[in-house]
């Protein structure tokens, strides 16, 4: 049996995998973001160990005999969160999120410190990456940057208190603004931008290979024999595309969860910064990423159903039944309730309804809200076309992916065919699970097949040029109001 451990943003999910390919079960436990001041987005990192501790357990009561025979454990996790230890391996602050906006001016600062970021990290620095992080913390925090022995991502805080070692790997540090992404190592002259050195870091290893073994204690706590392996992991778009399958030039996924994702692998580290696309190292050997990402996904479909006082599964069934000719008059949405990422690169951004009218009803701000998440999406897909990245067919990851209707509007936007997996909501947790199986020695061939295809959508042609137009107002709507955004506008006369 091996494990995957899959640390979230709004819980962490753990799954049992067997060396037949079977998911033995899976369970969770979930978190809150803290948001002391407006546009920070922080939690506690002994929450995630307690809350792994938990699911775990709750993962063992339901599958004893199996729980016992695992062999390898796998990990994934939110990528770009900062967590800082002192020498003693102590929490020195909160851990600053992917979703928190605050180190805008920090990027500012960062790009010119460093010359060659973009071609070395093949990526813009963004407020949401690690390094800009760190800057902030050594401005407004210094005492706590004067005591940072090491920064660790999230999952490898997990990996400490399961291994005792501070170990990460190239597709979750590629994710931090410090790494060769070319090279798969440490930048000096990155980590020297912000006044850091290697010491600092943690040490890399491929995300299938063994990062470590169990401590004893902690395997004791949940009756594992000694010596189980502990897979290096990956972040969770890496291992969201080893669930599925997607490590060949040309896969891709689009995955639907807080934020959302459009990955496409490549077999070569392909930077087109310009674009806001971001490069990374994949999960395995020789394998590289680009990826389009929104800040808010099925997020966006959780706020408005809390706006509306409804549920999921109601809100989508009103959609559903809204007659076509009500789809061309919509509101428009614009997602950024978190700012943005790609093609933007906006933390500043907000979300918008525009065009209301006393005939909008729940059900047409519901559709305006997964067409607005699609055609961000589409942006994305459109920037990384225009690096010459092309993908067939884009498998479908996410609890957002678990609605047709969401899956037929994307085909139909990104007029690229768009599929459904067998326990496609489990991508993350079981790509951590394989990659567990492959550092204990499993075979490649084995263990990275695609599972089966359950249901293909086709693009509508039709659907597609009038999405297209859609996509054309909501792309003039976010030019006219990203003035209104900026807090450095002048006041309106």
């Amino acid at each position: 049996m091996y494990l995957g451990i899959d640390l979230g943003t709004s819980e962490v999910k753990v799954l049992l995998l067997a060396s037949d390919g079977r998911v033995i079960g899976t369970a969770g436990s979930p978190f809150t973001v803290s948001r002391p001041h407006q546009r920070w987005a922080e939690q506690n990192p002994e929450d995630w160990w307690a809350g792994t501790r938990a699911a775990l357990a709750a993962l063992r009561a339901k599958h004893p005999d199996e729980f016992a025979q695992i062999r390898g454990i796998g990990l994934s996790g939110q990528m770009h969160g900062a967590v800082l230890l002192d020498a003693q391996d102590r929490v020195l602050r909160p851990a600053i999120l992917w979703n928190d906006m605050r180190s805008d001016k920090e990027c500012a600062e960062l790009t010119e410190r460093a010359p060659d970021l973009h071609t070395v990290a093949g990526n813009l620095a963004m407020p949401g990456f690690t390094a800009p992080k760190l800057l902030w913390v050594a401005h407004h925090e210094p005492e706590i940057f004067a005591q940072t022995a090491c920064v660790l991502l999230p999952k490898d805080y997990l990996r400490l208190q399961l291994t005792g070692g501070k170990v990460s790997d190239p597709s979750d540090a590629a994710g931090t603004l410090w790494l060769d992404v070319a090279k798969r190592d440490w930048s000096d002259s990155l980590l020297a931008a912000c006044n850091m050195t290697r010491a600092q870091m943690p040490a890399l290893c491929e995300g299938s290979e063994p990062s470590g073994t169990l401590l004893p204690a902690v395997a004791r706590e949940f009756g594992l024999s000694d010596g189980v392996i502990v897979a290096a992991g990956g972040g969770d778009n890496a291992t969201s595309a080893i669930g599925i399958g997607a490590t060949q030039p040309g896969d891709g996924f689009v995955s639907l969860g807080t934020s959302g994702v459009l990955c496409v692998v490549g077999d070569s580290f392909r930077p087109n910064p310009a674009s806001a696309v971001h490069a990374f190292c994949h999960a395995i050997p020789d394998r590289w990423h680009q990826m389009s990402v929104v800040l808010s996904a099925a997020s966006c479909l959780r706020w408005v159903c809390k706006l509306t006082s409804t549920d999921e599964p109601t809100l989508l069934a009103e959609i559903e039944a809204l007659p076509a000719e009500a789809l061309t008059t919509a509101p428009l949405f614009l997602p950024y309730l978190s700012g943005e990422r790609t093609p933007h690169n906006d933390p500043y951004a907000q979300g918008v309804f525009f065009g209301m009218n006393h005939a909008t009803d729940r059900a047409l701000l519901g559709y305006a809200v997964l067409e607005g998440v699609t055609l961000a999406l589409t942006d994305g897909l459109d920037a990384l076309r225009a690096a010459g990245t092309e993908a067939k067919a884009l498998s479908l990851l996410g609890g957002g992916a678990r609605s047709d209707y969401w899956a037929q509007l994307l085909a139909d936007a990104l007029d690229t065919a768009t599929r459904k997996h067998g326990g496609g909501e489990t991508g993350a947790a079981l790509g951590a699970a394989r990659l567990g199986w492959l550092a204990a020695g499993g075979d490649p061939a084995k263990v990275l097949t695609k599972p089966p295809i359950e249901k293909e959508f086709t693009p509508n042609p039709r659907r597609h040029a009038e999405l297209r137009t859609r996509l054309e107002a909501y792309r003039a709507l976010y030019r006219h109001v990203r003035p209104l955004f900026d807090p450095a506008r002048q006041p309106l006369a």
